[in-house]
């Protein structure tokens, strides 16, 4: 997961990678909270193939419910859905009147989400808020005539309000849960509490709803109130909840049921009286049914299931605990749609797996209905509507798309060029579109092996994924090797029984799939452990406050020890957002460079989830200072993700091994041998004085020293450099489509150091789905006459930082015994020693 550490950029930064944050934006700005990549998954309505929100008709004999972005009718005894909307953009969490007549739902459409209203008897929708705000979970009261839904039109924060609903409108619009911000130390939440999924009183007189007041951990408890503005709250219940929840009473307003992970790993359904006491579950199983909605004959709960991996709609009967499932085997649309059939191969005319992103005439993402459909986190205002969605196809898919001209887009990993197509559509016919793939590598595949360094298979995300799933997504993007992390989510460890110190069963001859660990201390900086070879390290994670782990033993560097002891790489990851300051920034605990000094660490993701030239920045310092450290990559995958910042593989790591069958033993010794380079589009290679990336040039004396640089991108690059010692040594032309590049020539080298090759754009470049292109090499290290490295500035700084690192620790009053704080400072004394030397 990421740590955004540094929120303050320095200058170096702002000159570096300014212009590269201009163009790609994340979704849906206007919600002012940390961690948009959690509450966007887990809260905020997505994007899927299959049902993702149900509410009862008033008679309890139909639903209504969202799937692939429009809303749906179907009788629970029938298999025929009606759709209700098309469009423009994606509708969302409908809510059924009483009295029959109205449907309200949320619409995400132009950068915005606000609340619709469609009449049931005519189809005619109408939107009734306004703003541009984020409005979501609207709820009628029992009688109909209000309604109440969750805002961030104040302030940007999540708030409930009420308003009075009639004739499909929505008037004296009032906020009933006032701002509040909180002195709790919440690093994955606000410090403003939030006040979520409302539900009306069967009398219409109060409000449930989920808050975090008074609490650090979690998205927080149940609380009622009084349907009024300054209505004082009272929490009937807590649990650590994490954003799904939603509450629902029974008819006669005795029960109440929610969704819960309390004690495993997976959401399950409970129950509860209303007015407060225990919860028990009524579903179990590993996977989730969330969403729970009550009939009002009180009979029956419908909830939203991902136990077949993409989410399905399955009513049980209370009491009885009988599950069946709504399936939607025939649909009546409102458009006239038509079919096509989409065949990719490679250039041996073979079905190959790759990432597709559909676009139909109406300017709406399509799928297979049987698809994971996938969104990006961010997107350029100026090239589209809406962020890019993308499903993946094992060769052949069949898909449902309106009447007109569709535009295919299709990419498999690097290797490939993307291919953009467009087909026309006519309506209830089918149209075949054959996409093939170019391959356009510098050098042969047996050589340099991918991998992805940070994975999670399954992190509280909507679809249910699997082992040979996971495979089946490292396929699509042709990458060979995938590291999942296993992981906490707060009290939960998903994925915790993969834990395994070998290759997944489900890995085949071309895709190995490891099972790692990701330590997750946001106070010291998150590392990746690969290879444990006895067992997974728990508690996984220290500095957590208000539980038994708030001690901030043990540190990162005890940590590396553990796991050395097992024989894994450890590596830091998703590094830096932005370049630090130690003189300047308000906290910094960020605890690489005293492990670095200290030999604790083997890789750095330096293209990961974060800014890459920052990190570079950083890194370049490190190896200024006489640390050789290689680049790695990881993406930070959330792999059971409908709204994530890119696939599995969008950041990865070139290895070079020798030919042979795949395995994980020599990947893993290029890797901390540093014959790498990291990448999340050019494929780059670099050769300095005969040598690879990750050996020794030695020279006797100052001289012009040869290289060869080759470049291969499916995206335009604005930059090809060498960087010797932390400064471009050599800016190498890029001309024509300014993809390829193959160079030679001369660089005088006059100081020992180290050589690093990178390509960069200057912008974001689709179909890369990062801020910017950016690929770098491992380091050429230089020796030139046996003389030391010295760069007295760069160990300044990292002494600064040291301090900083000491000065918290030392003030710090978390710890457990004094003996733990005493070991800790001592470490950061030895780290700071070792800087000394280098700047003499």
């Amino acid at each position: 997961m990421v740590l955004s550490k540094f929120r303050f950029l320095g200058l170096l930064s702002l000159l570096f990678a300014g212009a590269s944050f201009a163009q790609r934006q994340t979704v849906l700005q206007q919600i002012d909270l940390p961690h948009s990549y959690y509450y966007r998954e887990m809260y905020l309505p997505q994007l899927t193939t299959g049902p993702s929100a149900a509410a009862w008709s008033p008679d309890s004999r139909s639903l209504v419910y969202s799937m692939a972005g429009s809303l749906w009718r179907q009788e629970t005894a029938g298999t025929m859905a009606e759709q209700l909307t098309a469009g423009p953009g994606y509708d969302y969490q409908p809510d059924w009147s009483s009295d029959g007549r109205w449907i309200v739902f949320a619409r995400y459409d132009h950068d915005a989400v606000e609340l619709w209203s469609l009449d049931v008897r005519d189809g005619r929708t109408r939107q009734i808020t306004s703003g541009r705000a984020v409005n979501v979970e609207p709820r009628f009261s029992p009688d109909g005539k209000q309604l109440a839904f969750v805002s961030t039109s104040y302030k940007g924060h999540f708030h409930i309000f009420v308003g009075r609903f009639e004739g499909g409108t929505l008037s004296d619009v009032r906020q009933l849960t006032a701002e509040n911000v909180s002195p709790l130390p919440r690093y994955y939440y606000s410090k403003v509490d939030h006040e979520i999924s409302p539900v009306w009183s069967r009398d219409g007189s109060e409000i449930l709803f989920v808050s975090n007041r008074g609490h650090i951990h979690g998205t927080g408890g149940f609380w009622r109130m009084k349907a009024e503005p300054g209505a004082e709250a009272r929490e009937i219940h807590y649990e650590e909840t994490n954003w799904k929840a939603r509450p629902d009473f029974s008819p006669d307003g005795k029960r109440m049921v929610y969704a819960s992970y309390l004690g495993r790993a997976w959401h399950q359904l409970w129950v509860m009286p209303a007015a407060a006491g225990d919860a028990f579950p009524i579903s179990y199983g590993e996977f989730d049914n969330t969403s729970p909605r009550w009939s009002p004959d009180g009979t029956k709960i419908a909830f939203i299931s991902n136990r077949d991996g993409n989410t399905s709609l399955w009513i049980q009967a209370i009491p009885g605990g009988e599950q069946t499932e709504v399936v939607a085997r025939t649909r009546k649309y409102l458009k006239p749609m038509g079919r096509l059939a989409l065949h990719v191969i490679d250039s041996r005319g073979k079905p190959v797996a790759a990432r597709v992103f559909v676009t139909g005439a109406d300017g709406r993402a399509s799928a297979p209905d049987d698809a994971w459909m996938h969104a990006d986190d961010s997107f350029d205002r100026s090239e589209r509507p809406f962020e890019a969605h993308y499903f993946d196809t094992m060769g052949t898919s069949e898909l449902t798309v309106p009447a007109g001209t569709v535009q295919v887009d299709v990419m498999r990993g690097f290797e490939y060029a993307f291919e953009q197509q467009q087909v026309e559509i006519k309506p209830d016919s089918t149209a075949n579109l054959t996409v093939h793939l170019r391959l356009m590598i510098p050098y042969e595949p047996a050589e340099w092996v991918s991998g992805d360094v940070h994975a999670h298979m399954n992190y509280a995300g909507t679809y249910r994924n699997t082992a040979e799933h996971l495979v089946e997504q490292a396929d699509a993007e042709n990458l060979a090797i995938v590291e999942d992390l296993i992981v906490n989510k707060e009290q939960r460890v998903p994925d915790i029984e993969r834990f395994m110190p070998h290759p997944d069963p489900a890995s085949t001859e071309q895709h190995l799939l490891l099972h790692g660990q990701e330590f997750h201390t946001s106070y010291w900086g998150h590392l990746g452990l690969l290879n444990l070879t006895q067992n997974f390290l728990l508690p996984g994670y220290a500095a957590y406050p208000n539980t038994a782990a708030a001690s901030l033993f043990p540190t990162n560097a005890n940590v590396a020890d553990m796991a050395h002891e097992q024989g894994a790489l450890v590596g830091y990851v998703h590094p830096l957002d932005s370049f630090p300051d130690p003189t300047k920034d308000e906290s910094l605990t960020y605890e690489l460079p005293a492990d670095v000094a200290l030999g604790k660490v083997d890789y750095i993701e330096v293209v990961g989830f974060s800014d890459h030239k920052s990190t570079a920045e950083v890194w370049y310092k490190l190896l200024n200072c006489g640390f050789r450290l290689p680049t790695a990559a990881g993406t930070d995958f959330m792999g059971n993700y409908a709204s994530l910042r890119g696939p599995v593989g969008l950041n990865r790591v070139y290895a070079e091994v020798k030919p042979g069958p795949l395995e994980i033993e020599p990947w893993l010794a290029a890797i901390k041998a540093g014959r790498t380079f990291a990448t999340n589009g050019p494929l780059v290679s670099f050769e300095l004085g005969g040598k690879k990336v990750g050996d020794e040039v030695q020279l006797e004396k100052k001289q012009d020293v040869p290289f060869k640089v080759s470049l291969r991108s499916i995206v335009p690059l604005d930059h090809l450099q060498i960087v010797c010692n932390g400064k471009v040594a050599r800016d190498i032309e890029l001309k024509g489509d300014r993809k390829t590049a193959d160079a030679s020539g001369t660089v005088v080298l006059d100081s020992s150091g180290w050589c690093v090759l990178r390509a960069f754009s200057d912008k974001a470049e689709y179909p890369i789905l990062d801020l910017y292109p950016y690929a770098t090499t491992s380091p050429v290290y230089v020796n030139v006459a046996g003389a030391p490295l010295r760069s007295p500035a760069d160990a300044a700084y990292f002494v600064a930082w040291v301090d900083r690192l000491i000065a918290a620790a030392r003030s710090n009053t978390s710890w457990n015994t004094d003996a733990e704080k005493q070991s800790v400072l001592g470490l950061l004394g030895e780290a700071k020693k070792k800087y000394e030397p280098v700047g003499r």
